[in-house]
């Protein structure tokens, strides 16, 4: 299954929308890599394996289940999560792009491969899967919001 969805930050015509700078939408995308906790509460423990120049390896525990992934960042645009293939998982992947068509306009594009085909049996649960993934990433740029209002995310990562 393969789906993506956008995301507006910055609307400069609703200025009941506080503006995020890229440089923060950056920080609280790199954060939720380095921290997920902070972004997933179900998720029990993420331990960093290491860190080799832009690219963090990571062992997920949700309960018993253990994930292991590869988050490679390009530094103000892109973040990408790489699962590879492990016991009953098949190798998937997150892309989140920031985005910004014009000065002050940002995006972010949420990119996601199951890295199983579309399938007409499973057509329920993969929109199940959708939604539940957009809900996230909403969840993801409201956190990060909150995180801006604080101040936590002015600090150099």
């Amino acid at each position: 299954m393969q789906f993506q969805h956008l995301i507006e930050i910055n609307d400069p015509l609703n200025p009941l929308i506080d503006t995020l700078t890229r440089d923060q939408l950056w920080r609280g995308l790199v954060l939720r890599a380095e921290a997920p906790k902070l972004f997933i509460p179900w998720l029990d423990e993420c331990s960093l394996l290491g860190r080799e120049d832009n690219v963090l390896s990571r062992v997920l525990r949700y309960n018993a289940l253990l994930i292991h992934d590869h988050v490679t960042f390009t530094p103000q645009e892109k973040v990408h999560y790489d699962v590879p293939a492990q016991e009953d998982i098949p190798a998937s992947s997150l892309i989140v792009t920031i985005e910004e068509p014009q000065p002050g306009a940002l995006f972010v594009r949420f990119e996601y491969d199951s890295g199983l085909p579309d399938d007409d049996m499973d057509a329920f649960y993969n929109e199940f899967r959708r939604s539940a993934y957009q809900e996230a990433d909403i969840d993801t740029i409201r956190i990060i919001r909150q995180m801006a209002e604080e101040g936590r995310l002015g600090l150099p990562i």
